[in-house]
């Protein structure tokens, strides 16, 4: 009797802080601003990894003899394959039938996760639900959800499972705008507008309540929203009260830019770019950039487009000496694979940052400037010292530094000591030829 009673007690213990994590606070007691010290993980992460996975998956980016871009279609010229339904043109019957094939067996969350911390991702987001309007978790608010499929078991837990298992952050992007399958939801420009008032419909119906679902049951670290410098319905009003519905199950969770990317207000967390777009002056707030390894973010069988993780890296370099982070898409297949290519440039990225994360991770911009758009500067501050770290991405003989109190430089990698010759106010560094035998991006480690 006393073990059940104990157990008993345990289990009244769980509900209760699980009712306390998610209970929604009184309207009148939510702040929309989210208390600034929230988001310093976000700042210190800087790269993280975006995955674009759904019924859009199954296609491949082909469909009835053509292949994304396709400039015989008015607005098939893209090669984002998540976005096939309307730029190629496919019939709602018979895309919305991808539901009874979506079945993949070889969903492996925990490997998805393990490649991010070894590629030294710090985050991970997922498209819970992209435009085409399917869920990727088992929602009550709507039946085009993965519990229809025939492999009919929710996709989200487990990965979150995955993520908290092994202490990766982890967030949703919920297309709070534009859905495909719903009768009310917003469609992209080219179609007709929809109604204001028919609108409203969805977002009371399916938008807000899909949000909550998340935020309940999956208590995420972030929300990545979607809207461009399209019109859009997502009134300052209607923006408020998504803000306002996430601090209200949530006093942990970041909102992100693209909430209302013309007009994001006050009261998000972080900025987002553009795709694939990188700010050539310093923001006020943090800020990140989602980018694709190759032209498409869902799985596109014949984007063969890779870009070269050197390539990728100096964006996460060129992103951190800025102040903001990098958010890199991998596109599973429809099986739950990952594409060989994409694993093997985010192992290259982790096993460079293995050796360099230092110069990454929780380090700041660099007061100093420097006149090379092949050198990049960041530094961390302790004390009266400062760590000064110099990524130089092309080969070059030597490299100047505004500034004569340079005290040391070595190479983070081989830890050879650099000749540092100062005049005239400034420091020039001596580098080695054989630094750059490998065509990566040499780190120098210097002490002001």
């Amino acid at each position: 009797m006393k073990r059940i009673v104990i157990a008993f007690c345990g289990l009244a213990a769980a509900v209760a802080l699980l009712s306390a994590c998610s209970a929604k606070k009184d309207a009148s007691e939510v702040s929309l601003k989210l208390d600034p010290q929230k988001s310093e993980w976000f700042r210190d992460a800087k790269f993280g990894m975006f995955i674009h996975w759904g019924l859009y998956s199954i296609l491949e980016g082909s469909y009835n003899g053509h292949t994304m871009p396709d400039t015989t279609f008015a607005h098939g010229n893209t090669w984002y394959a998540e976005w096939i339904k309307p730029r190629l043109e496919v019939p709602d019957e018979y895309y919305n039938s991808l539901i009874n094939e979506f079945n993949p067996v070889k969903y492996d969350p925990e490997a998805w996760v393990k490649e991010a911390l070894n590629a030294g991702m710090k985050y991970l987001v997922i498209t819970a639900k992209h435009h085409d309007g399917f869920a990727l978790w088992d929602s009550e608010v709507s039946d085009f959800d993965v519990k229809a499929t025939p492999y009919g078991k929710d996709l989200i837990a487990p990965l979150v499972a995955a993520c908290k298992k092994y202490g990766l952050k982890y967030g949703f992007y919920y297309s709070h705008w534009q859905d495909w399958e719903d009768p009310d939801g917003a469609m992209p420009f080219w179609y007709p507008w929809r109604p204001d008032e028919d609108f409203e419909k969805y977002w009371q119906r399916k938008s807000l309540p899909q949000v909550k679902e998340l935020l309940e049951k999956f208590d995420p670290d972030l929300m990545w929203f979607d809207t461009w410098d399209w019109e859009n319905h997502i009134t300052p009003e209607r923006r408020d009260e998504l803000i306002r519905l996430v601090r209200s199950y949530s006093d942990k969770c970041l909102i992100n830019g693209r909430i209302c990317y013309t007009n994001p207000g006050d009261n998000i967390d972080f900025l987002e770019m553009h795709d694939n777009s990188y700010p050539k002056e310093m923001l006020s707030r943090p800020w990140q950039t989602p980018a694709t390894m190759q032209n498409s973010w869902a799985y596109h069988g014949k984007d063969f487009n890779w870009k070269p993780s050197k390539n990728m890296l100096r964006y996460l370099v060129y992103n951190t000496s800025m102040g903001g982070n990098y958010l890199l898409n991998v596109g599973p297949k429809a099986d739950g694979t990952l594409p060989v290519p994409a694993v093997r440039r985010l192992r290259e990225m982790g096993a460079w940052l293995a050796v360099n994360g230092e110069a990454v991770y929780g380090a700041s911009p660099s007061s100093l400037k420097v006149d090379d758009a092949d050198v990049f500067l960041t530094e961390k501050r302790e004390g009266e010292q400062t760590t000064l770290y110099v990524f130089v991405a092309r080969a070059m003989s030597s490299v100047t530094l505004p500034s004569a109190e340079l005290s040391s430089c070595v190479s983070i990698e081989t830890g050879q000591v650099l000749d540092v010759a100062v005049k005239d106010g400034c420091s020039e560094i001596c580098i080695p030829a054989n630094l750059f035998k490998d065509n990566s991006i040499v780190v120098l480690k210097c002490t002001l």
